[in-house]
Parts: structure tokens; C-alpha cells; sequence
């Protein structure tokens, strides 16, 4: 009997530092093969206290309601009257009309700084309606659709951008960091991920109080790379929080693909299964499935069965921001070959295939919605702008910070004659 000889085992070379890169870069051909994508209707929709084991595989489909044909089907259908998606339609092509104007403005000097919603206008707009008064959502800067749907005023919104006399945060926040209590939107914070841990504590604090109100925390794909978005995972899942933890896919953060932040998850819903809490992806440009499964997630939290992460699989067809120049990392015409397509026309498409709306009607509707937004604007604008007009006085820097004003900034008030 011969002995057997070992294999050799290779002897080790160097190491090589893995960096994961977009499918094309500017001057490419758009690539969205590696977006798999489930029929519409053919994800099933469980029960709302279903065990968190039982639905893995809901971290790694698309939820799905409107077909290619334009109609609603499958489980996650039936949820809205014709009335309630006309309104919901309403609302995206307000954000859209408000996001053109104030883009403009900032390219004319009037504010200094903007951020669109293009293509996400879906995931804001409809999650809004699932909730209830008292509820309180602390989200980034691309989530106004929660203000316009939830019938904030606009003139503050743009009061806000233009940091003039009227500016609601009296000119100590960036503009479209935006702030309503009374209509559950927390001060938005320009530090990213923050506000997912906070979301979190707001909701551990309701449960403590025997409250009824849950929590909504907002975070783009590419802060999920910051250390809080995990501990805030972490406390939602030991404390049962009463919170839906969003996470809006838009494929892109500033410069960079989502693949950086993703790392090896797969999906971002999927990094929700390690931590023991239910996630779902969904269709971030079909409204109906957007509102389908936070409406699931909502009723999950408020009859106290703890925590659900969402995963929003959308596109952002304009730049990160004013600032950003996009056409130096993607290609020009990626949004066109975007497969999820357009929010505002899937749903327009929806209801004429219903019978309720036509083209004529959202022509007419369109151009109803940007004069009603021009309207606004020059109200606003009457009240000051960047470079023109009143502003906020400067002892507004001193006025509700502290309720006892130290001493060294009293002195700096009296310097000032403010």
C-alpha cells in the first residue's frame, strides 16, 4: 500500500486591497443587470406579527404592486381608494414642481444651497400617509414629501430655504433642513446617521411612556457605512422599539455607488436579519407598494411587536446636491435606463388605466401645481432672499439656545447691540 503524498499547499503571496467598483463609469453603457427584480404581485405579503425567521427572504425580493401593463396586483394591492392615489399623485408632482423652482433659484443666487428629490418622490410622499398624528419621523434631507403630504405650509419650507425674515429656524440651519414638531418632522441634521440612533431613543421614550406614537428613522444607502446605523439597530432589536427604520436605496451617494456601503450584505434590508428585526425590500417608485409596506411596518410598531427595516429600491436622477456634479461618476443617461422607472408616470399611467385621470387632466394639473408654486415663490421672496431683502435679526443667535444665557454670550450680545 503506497502513502499518499500531500498536495502542496500554495505558498502565500502578497495581499491585494479590495476596492468594489460601479459596473460603468461616465462615457459607459448603463448597467442595471445586477438589480434582480421580482414580478409585480408574485411577493407574498405575511402576517403582520409573522416571526422575523419567517420572512427572510422578503430582505432579498422587491416588493411589487403595479405591473408593466399599469395595474395593481398581488397581495400588497387594494389598500387605497382611487381618491387617496389621486392625492398621493398630487403630492409627487407638487415635490417635483417645488424641487424645479428651488433649483433654479439657487442656481439665480437666491439660496446657497439645494437638494432635489428626482425619482424618490414615492418613498416620502406615500410613507406619510400611513401614519397618524403624533407619530414623528427624523429623516435626512431628501425626505420634504413628508412635509408636502402631511400639508405643512410652503411658504415656510421656502421661508426656510431663502433664510429670510420668516425663516421658521430663524437662519441656524442649512436650507432644506427643515423642522416641524407639530407636524412630525425632526430638526434634520447635516451629521449623517444621527438621526437613525435618535429615532430609535424617541421611540424607546414613547414605550417607557405608555404612549401610542411610534418613530420613523430616514437613512440614505450610503450612511449606512456610519457606526450609528448599526447601534441603532442594535438598541431597536434588544428594546422591541416602536420604530420603522428606512433605508432609501437611490443607488448613489455623493460620489459613490452603493456597492461601497453594502459592503458583502447583498442588500441593505438583509443587514436588518442579523440583528433579529423583519426587512422588506420594496419598489421605491411604485407608490402603492411603497405605501402597502410601510403601512405593514406602521401597524407592526403600533400594536407593539417591535422594529422593521425597509429597504426603498429607487434611483436619484438628479445630483446629490447643488454642489455635486454627477456626470463625473455615472454615466449621463443611467436615470433612462433606470428598470423601476418613474414614480409620478407609473402612478399617472395607474389611474388612467383605471379611468379616473387622463393626459389632459395631468397636463392641466401640471401646469395648475407649478403656478400655484410660482405663487408661493414670490410671496417668499417678498420676505427676502439670500442676498436681498430682511433677514433674521442677529440676536436670534442668542434667543432660545440656553434657558439661563451664560455669561460670556450676554457679553457678546451687549458687544453686538443685538
Amino acid at each position: 500500500m503506497s502513502e499518499r503524498v500531500p498536495e502542496r499547499v500554495p505558498e502565500p503571496g502578497p495581499l491585494s486591497f479590495h476596492v468594489p467598483a460601479p459596473a460603468v463609469r461616465p462615457g459607459g453603457t448603463p448597467d442595471f443587470s445586477d438589480v434582480k427584480i421580482s414580478r409585480a404581485g408574485e411577493v407574498r405579503r405575511p402576517e403582520v406579527d409573522v416571526a422575523p425567521e419567517e420572512i427572510r427572504d422578503l430582505a432579498f425580493a422587491i416588493i411589487r404592486v403595479l405591473d408593466r401593463n399599469s395595474e395593481a396586483v398581488g397581495p400588497w394591492a387594494g389598500l387605497l381608494s382611487d381618491q387617496e392615489l389621486l392625492e398621493g399623485l398630487r403630492h409627487m408632482m407638487t415635490l417635483r414642481a417645488f424641487d424645479a423652482r428651488m433649483q433654479m433659484a439657487q442656481r439665480q443666487g437666491k439660496t446657497s444651497f439645494y437638494m432635489q428629490h428626482l425619482g424618490e418622490e414615492a418613498v416620502s410622499c406615500a410613507f406619510r400617509k400611513a401614519l397618524e398624528p403624533g407619530d414623528m419621523n427624523f429623516p435626512t434631507y431628501r425626505q420634504a414629501g413628508l412635509l408636502i403630504a402631511g400639508g405643512y405650509p410652503m411658504l415656510d419650507m421656502m421661508n426656510q430655504i431663502y433664510s429670510n425674515e420668516l425663516d421658521p429656524m430663524k437662519g441656524r440651519q442649512l436650507p432644506v433642513m427643515y423642522s416641524s414638531r407639530e407636524h412630525g418632522f425632526f430638526s434634520i441634521s447635516g451629521n449623517l446617521a444621527t438621526q437613525y440612533i435618535q429615532a430609535v431613543g424617541w421611540a424607546m421614550a414613547s414605550a417607557m411612556k405608555r404612549d401610542t406614537r411610534i418613530a420613523a428613522g430616514w437613512i440614505g444607502d450610503g450612511s449606512t457605512a456610519e457606526s450609528d446605523f448599526h447601534a441603532a439597530l442594535v438598541f431597536a432589536s434588544t428594546y422591541k422599539a416602536p420604530v420603522v427604520l428606512n433605508i432609501v436605496n437611490n443607488q448613489w451617494a455623493i460620489s459613490t455607488f452603493q456597492g461601497i456601503a453594502r459592503g458583502g450584505a447583498g442588500t441593505f434590508a438583509a443587514r436588518g436579519l442579523g440583528f433579529g428585526i423583519p426587512s422588506l425590500r420594496v419598489d421605491g417608485n411604485d407608490y402603492l407598494a411603497t405605501h402597502a409596506v410601510a403601512k405593514w411596518a406602521v401597524e407592526r410598531a403600533r400594536r407593539n411587536l417591535g422594529p422593521t427595516v425597509i429597504e426603498y429600491v429607487t434611483y436619484r436622477v438628479g445630483a446629490h446636491s447643488t454642489s455635486d456634479d454627477p456626470s463625473a461618476y455615472r454615466p449621463k443617461t443611467e436615470s433612462d435606463a433606470w428598470p423601476l422607472g418613474d414614480p409620478v408616470l407609473r402612478l399617472k399611467n395607474h389611474l388612467i388605466r383605471r379611468g379616473v385621470w387622463s393626459e389632459d387632466r395631468h397636463k392641466q394639473a401640471e401646469a395648475e401645481i407649478m403656478a400655484g408654486v410660482i405663487a408661493v415663490q414670490k410671496e417668499a421672496e417678498t420676505h427676502g432672499t439670500l442676498h436681498t431683502g430682511p433677514h433674521p435679526s442677529a440676536r436670534d443667535m442668542f434667543e432660545g439656545v440656553y434657558e439661563q444665557m451664560p455669561p460670556h454670550l450676554r457679553r457678546q450680545r451687549q458687544q453686538g447691540g443685538v
